[in-house]
């Protein structure tokens, strides 16, 4: 893995909140995956930061909670659920298919 791919990675909802995650943990939505890979000429390779105008931050947030929950999780087993709020779970679905999580 180079420097670039070890740098934190921004990710901004619409509502202008902003988190830093891991490169790697960030990278498992494959939608910011392909934004930040340096063979796609985005913007978003050069910089490292994301705007997701299409998610709220408290959504945003959330996805969050679970790349995070994903990287430490993923090479265990019996992992037991992660809470998700009733209230989001709509929007934290449509946010899940939009990043390819």
């Amino acid at each position: 893995m180079d420097s670039a791919n070890s740098a934190p990675v921004s990710l901004v909802s619409s509502d202008g909140f902003e988190f830093i995650l891991p490169y790697e943990v960030a990278c498992v939505s494959g939608t910011i995956r392909r934004m930040l890979d340096p063979t796609s000429n985005f913007a978003e390779s050069r910089s490292g930061r994301c705007v997701l105008e299409e998610i709220e931050g408290v959504v945003l947030e959330q996805v969050c909670k679970y790349l995070m929950y994903h990287g430490r999780a993923k090479n265990m087993t019996n992992v037991p659920d992660m809470d998700v709020p009733a209230e989001l779970c709509l929007e934290l679905l449509m946010a899940a298919d939009y990043l390819d999580v």
